[in-house]
């Protein structure tokens, strides 16, 4: 199982419409894997942000340094983490209702190994907590939501085995969905912060 996610993590990356297929076509015990999956890409940022703030401190444009105390900084980083548990679990579901209706074989469990292999570039990208600059995060984030959107396109079709059509509509309204999602995720982020930084 392990060789199989390195071996994805690596093919997203450099050979994408391939290595969905690949994907597609494993005997997995996918909602086990997908769970597991989640379970531990969530935790990048939520770890990296932790030791950021803690070790490093944040900063809004890389001159001035804050430090947060360990006893404020880990329940910021554990809400953290449940909220991308909670939003990527609710973009699984909400891809798991839109492949009931369009595509052929629609399970909640290949689902959430979909959601959580188009969200890794977001993931990956809390790596940037351990530096937390504030605006150089946005910037790394929003070059990991154009990944993860290319990935979410190009996936669709493969993984769904539906046209390229109807993968446009699916894909378009799942990205609808994940950017409201994204909205509300960033509002409640900030509310986290606040509580403790404020």
């Amino acid at each position: 199982m392990y060789h199989h996610h390195r071996k994805h993590f690596w093919g997203l990356f450099s050979v994408p419409r391939v290595e969905w297929k690949s994907i597609s076509d494993e005997n997995l015990d996918i909602t086990q894997f997908g769970i597991l999956r989640m379970v531990i890409l969530a935790a990048v940022p939520a770890v990296s942000f932790l030791i950021g703030i803690n070790q490093v401190g944040w900063s809004l444009a890389g001159n001035e340094f804050n430090k947060i105390a360990l006893s404020d900084a880990l329940p910021m980083a554990v809400a953290f983490y449940v909220l991308i548990i909670v939003f990527t679990s609710m973009m699984a579901y909400f891809t798991f209702a839109m492949e009931r209706a369009f595509g052929e074989e629609a399970s909640f469990g290949r689902c959430l190994l979909f959601t959580t292999y188009t969200a890794t570039p977001m993931y990956m990208a809390g790596l940037i907590g351990f530096v937390p600059i504030v605006w150089l995060a946005m910037l790394v984030l929003l070059l990991a939501v154009c990944y993860s959107l290319y990935l979410l396109y190009l996936g669709i079709p493969i993984y769904m085995n539906i046209d390229e059509g109807k993968g446009y509509v699916v894909s378009t309204s799942i990205i609808s969905a994940g950017l409201c999602m994204l909205v509300v995720f960033n509002v409640l982020t900030v509310i986290i912060w606040s509580t403790i930084v404020i």
